[in-house]
């Protein structure tokens, strides 16, 4: 299954970790555009100076470890397109583009399924995404998710429970399922 994964779900950096975690195990191929990357790093901002500085750091980490994960397409089938929010456009092509099977994405209303349908696509939140493939291989995503509590321990200097650092994560589902 191949996945465009929307900003929203590359910036928060424990959402990420899951989400590429899984994607290191086999369960999905991870895409996304040098768009969304760039909106990641434009986000980090938020958090002061440093934060767009590690944020492309992080982007760069990425796209070392995915090369084939980045989709490029033209402008003629973002002018095709058509979504209530003409700034998500990109994704909705990026997706196209990459053959997609599903966007990963916390903005539902910004996609509506009955347009993602029209290109052979469906949309998915995070949470939602991870559950099922806890469902079907939770060893594989208990494991991937533990590395990421045990890397924000090390880098927080503090211990974590699973299922307040998902709920933290906007993995509420995920986290419930790991922690029973």
């Amino acid at each position: 299954m191949k996945a465009l994964l929307d900003t929203c779900v590359l910036y928060p950096t424990v959402m990420r970790e899951v989400l590429l975690g899984v994607a290191r195990a086999g369960m999905f191929t991870p895409m996304w555009s040098a768009r969304i990357l760039e909106e990641w790093s434009r986000a980090a901002r938020k958090l002061g100076p440093e934060g767009e500085a590690q944020a492309r750091s992080e982007v760069a980490m990425v796209r070392a470890n995915w090369p084939d994960a980045e989709v490029q397409y033209g402008a003629g089938l973002e002018a095709r397109l058509w979504l209530p929010d003409p700034a998500d456009i990109h994704v909705l092509a990026a997706a196209v583009a990459g053959s997609a099977d599903v966007i990963v994405t916390m903005n539902a209303s910004d996609f509506p399924r009955n347009i993602l349908a029209e290109e052979g696509l469906s949309r998915v939140a995070p949470d939602e995404f991870l559950f099922g493939f806890w469902q079907s291989h939770p060893e594989l995503v208990a494991s991937v998710a533990d590395a990421v509590r045990l890397e924000a321990e090390r880098l927080s200097d503090q211990p974590w429970d699973m299922r307040k650092l998902m709920k933290k994560a906007r993995l509420p589902r995920l986290g419930k399922a790991l922690s029973s």
